[in-house]
């Protein structure tokens, strides 16, 4: 263990950002205990060349997720129990600091909305290159846009009341819709592969990564949408994903441990019910789950949505709505 460690201690900043990317990839993939783990696909994924990409192996090879094998290379080690429970035993790189520091401090107002390289460089203490390829992954994920010459432009963020409540008043109406549309068909294995995910985050508690965190929550309501088939309903998602990103960055910090358990539960009981084969159900929580967040977000005031009734508009009972409903039940008596 302690050889683990400290090769994971020693990887460079390239190393741990391209192991935490195959990590990803290996929980994405749902790759099983002895699996090929292949240096050429890797490095086509990711787009760098294959001694990088053999380096980073290297690094999960000390600690213990894959290891080499005669004439077939990598392969897993053992199935893995969370990509972002292994990602944490790798050091954070300078990349990952910088983006963190750009996240909040644009959430926090104290860079603009529009700023320049030449400004930022100094601000951070970076490169021009370093600061780029930070700026490129705020823009792949739709944060940022480009300018003229060396300028970029944040998305305008959800900085009021009113428009945090607009927001999620807009995705109410979408991502309910999107789990009604006829030609939803949601995925089984990545149904449960984003359960797992859910759980993990539970299992982490308060020491999760924010960006694990929102990664989890981006993934479990843009993926529903995607299953409903309907380009426009994911179009208008990602974009809500986008502008909340920035302000749910800077409130992260000040939600409660059992504000950020209790969401992570609603996700779950929606993917039990959607498990269980009762969309209706599951769009009938969804709005529960939007509507509370609104009021703590937007700080609406009054009393949340009274939780629905275990029976919805089909009057079926599911295993799924037997046991939300008597969770809710107990948690009204213990009021």
């Amino acid at each position: 263990m302690a050889k683990a460690r400290h090769q994971g201690s020693q990887a460079t900043p390239l190393q741990s950002e391209l192991a935490r990317q195959i990590l990803a990839r290996i929980e994405k993939d749902d790759l099983q205990a002895g699996a090929p783990v292949r240096e050429l696909a890797l490095a086509q994924a990711f787009g760098v060349s294959r001694t990088p990409v053999r380096a980073a192996l290297g690094v999960l090879e000390g600690l213990g997720y894959v290891r080499r094998t005669p004439g077939r290379g990598f392969v897993l080690a053992k199935k893995l129990n969370g990509a972002g429970r292994a990602s944490a035993r790798l050091p954070r790189s300078p990349f990952d600091e910088l983006h963190a520091a750009l996240m909040t401090d644009r959430a926090r107002n104290r860079i603009p909305a529009e700023v320049s390289e030449a400004e930022l460089m100094p601000r951070y203490g970076v490169s021009r290159g370093a600061l780029r390829r930070v700026l490129m992954k705020l823009a792949d994920d739709g944060l940022v846009r480009r300018q003229r010459g060396h300028g970029w432009r944040f998305v305008e963020a959800l900085d009021s009341r009113e428009a945090v409540t607009e927001s999620y008043r807009f995705r109410m109406i979408v991502e309910c819709a999107a789990l009604r549309e006829p030609g939803f068909a949601p995925d089984p294995a990545e149904l449960h592969r984003l359960r797992e995910a859910h759980l993990e985050r539970l299992r982490e508690g308060r020491d999760t990564d924010p960006r694990r965190w929102f990664e989890t929550n981006r993934q479990f309501h843009e993926t529903l949408t995607v299953w409903s088939g309907n380009r426009y309903l994911v179009e208008a998602v990602r974009r809500q994903n986008a502008l909340r990103q920035l302000g749910e960055y800077s409130t992260f910090p000040r939600l409660s441990p059992e504000r950020i358990a209790q969401s992570t539960r609603e996700h779950i009981g929606i993917l039990d019910a959607l498990i269980a084969g009762d969309r209706d159900w599951a769009a009938t929580l969804l709005h529960r789950h939007l509507d509370l967040t609104v009021r703590i977000y937007g700080g609406a005031g009054g009393e949340p949505t009274p939780p629905p009734q275990a029976a919805g508009s089909t009057g079926v009972k599911t295993p799924a709505r037997r046991s939300i409903a008597s969770a809710a039940s107990r948690q009204r008596s213990s009021r």
